[in-house]
């Protein structure tokens, strides 16, 4: 079978890695896969390196960035351009199915049902405002859609609010845990943190939503009481938001965590930082729909911290493999991560718990049955 991918960015974050891990499946299965990208990136590299045929042009990507009329005007013409070249690939190279990562690709659904085309679409996103996008997008979902994939219970609670049930099947991202077997780290060595320092991290995009500022004011109330703490943030910035570093830069100053806090730039080598780390906190504003960087943590056998909304309420048992606190309320949030500070026994069995967890429910094992099943249904 010949599949068409088509994906809104290069980066390997969450999105990125699944996208990546269908392709390595469906090439080990004998299809052909073509994956058009808008950008190029660490992603198209790694696609390329498994035999994948990677595309870079734009597919007319929505983001918040272009809710304006000049934005609006922007993107009816880029995904005028994005439909004439899909529609001009599927006829050349005879695509039998497109697939649609994130509700921020359009175009693909389009042509498809304009040439008779399957179409599965991937849906990573809880899109509340605006609501007029929700809105339309639900209804190509509901009427133009031949599958939709949400990465949560929660996602899908979201989207049926005007999509049939029926049309969604509910799929959780899958990790190797494996990876995280018997491995090392040499990154507390490489920022100089001693290996008695409970070492608090967290990894993702920053982004207003994903609550790295929260993260720090969380940071601020726990060194109130407990000086034997560092606190690590991972992860690039979106462009147009490189603000965001300024005020993460002010609140560290403001909490007196200049030389406590750490933060580094996207890391490929996630393992080392996983296994660095004693605390994972995803300190998320908004609901964050099934966050891979929680199943990771997990995997790692860590104690994990989540904002209690979202697919981490899935994921996480509260007060058994994982803990969730409020949000935007940082004392409420430390006063209950505190024992994982204070009491090791009770940080391992936490960890422990998580990882048992994450194998039971979210293995690539699990993961690679049901992507390829309902991938082969379209066929």
């Amino acid at each position: 079978m010949k599949i068409l991918f088509l994906h809104s960015s290069s980066d390997l974050y969450g999105a990125s890695k699944i996208i990546l891990a269908v392709n390595e499946l469906c090439l080990k299965k004998g299809h052909h896969c073509i994956v058009v990208l808008s950008e190029d990136g660490p992603l198209a590299s790694k696609l390329k390196a498994l035999g994948a045929t990677v595309i870079l042009s734009d597919l007319g990507i929505l983001r918040r960035q272009y809710l304006n009329p000049a934005g609006i005007l922007n993107r009816l013409v880029a995904n005028y351009k994005a439909y004439r070249l899909i529609t001009r690939l599927c006829k050349t190279e005879k695509i039998d199915l497109i697939y649609s990562n994130t509700t921020g690709v359009v175009v693909g659904v389009f042509v498809a049902s304009k040439l008779g085309i399957r179409h599965i679409w991937h849906v990573h996103e809880i899109i509340e405002k605006p609501y007029l996008l929700f809105r339309i997008l639900s209804g190509l979902i509901n009427t133009k859609n031949n599958k939709a994939i949400a990465v949560s219970e929660a996602v899908k609670t979201h989207w049926t609010k005007y999509v049939a049930p029926h049309k969604i099947d509910v799929l959780y991202n899958g990790v190797d845990y494996w990876l995280f077997e018997n491995t090392t780290s040499d990154l507390r060595q490489t920022l100089n943190i001693s290996p008695t320092t409970i070492l608090i991290g967290m990894m993702g995009r920053v982004h207003f939503w994903k609550g790295q500022d929260y993260f720090v004011k969380i940071a601020g109330e726990l060194f109130k009481q407990h000086k034997n703490v560092h606190f690590l943030i991972v992860g690039d910035v979106f462009a147009g938001y490189e603000y965001l570093h300024e005020n993460i830069n002010t609140l560290i100053g403001e909490n007196h965590l200049q030389a406590h806090v750490t933060q580094l730039p996207f890391r490929a080598d996630i393992t080392n930082v996983y296994n660095a780390l004693d605390i994972f906190i995803l300190p998320s504003l908004l609901p964050d729909p099934a966050p891979l960087v929680v199943t990771e943590a997990m995997a790692a056998g860590l104690a994990v911290v989540a904002t209690a909304q979202g697919g981490a309420m899935e994921m996480i048992e509260n007060n058994v493999s994982g803990l969730l606190i409020p949000i935007n309320n940082a004392a409420a949030a430390a006063k209950i991560i505190e024992p994982l500070i204070s009491n090791e026994a009770y940080r391992k069995n936490m960890g422990a718990q998580a990882k048992s967890r994450m194998q039971e429910k979210f293995s690539r094992t699990q993961f690679n049955e049901q992507i390829m099943a309902c991938i082969e249904k379209q066929s």
